[in-house]
């Protein structure tokens, strides 16, 4: 699964860039989506890699990102009773480790918002104009991706 993270504005973007953000639900900066590891998803992403943040996300930090940020329709917070209730799961952590072993899917919990809003970075962004290897925070992280949604959360 790919976790991507919306870091710049939309600004003087060309419209098939604000199209294809717009298409992964990126619409506000500090938003964030987890993705599956498709060939079409990888396509977008690389299309929007100088706005985003993106890698690969491990069953702990989606665990932490439903636990925080995670909302159902209406602005109710995602709760472990709501997940054991409307899913065959017992909790938000066993869900996200299905998830991440591709066992289920986050559609699998009825009213759950897909795309999760964090802070800012606790100590700030590396800078937003330059690539992760170039010691910036655009880009792929791969699987440092999880230290930026812990600082994130």
């Amino acid at each position: 699964m790919y976790a991507v993270i919306r870091l710049r504005s939309g600004i003087h973007t060309r419209p098939e860039i604000k199209d294809t953000l717009k298409m992964i639900r990126l619409n506000r900066i500090n938003h964030c989506v987890v993705l599956a590891e498709t060939p079409h998803n990888k396509g977008m992403i690389q299309k929007v890699k100088d706005y985003v943040a993106w890698g690969i996300i491990d069953a702990n930090s989606l665990a932490l990102i439903l636990q925080k940020r995670g909302e159902l329709e209406g602005g109710a917070p995602l709760t472990d009773k709501y997940v054991k209730d409307v899913a065959k799961y017992e909790s938000i952590t066993e869900f996200a480790k299905a998830v991440c072993d591709g066992d289920a899917l986050l559609k699998d919990i009825p009213k759950l918002t897909p795309v999760f809003r964090l802070h800012p970075p606790r100590k700030g962004h590396r800078g937003i104009k330059k690539t992760f290897q170039q010691g910036g925070a655009l880009g792929f992280y791969g699987e440092e991706i999880n230290t930026l949604i812990k600082q994130m959360r």
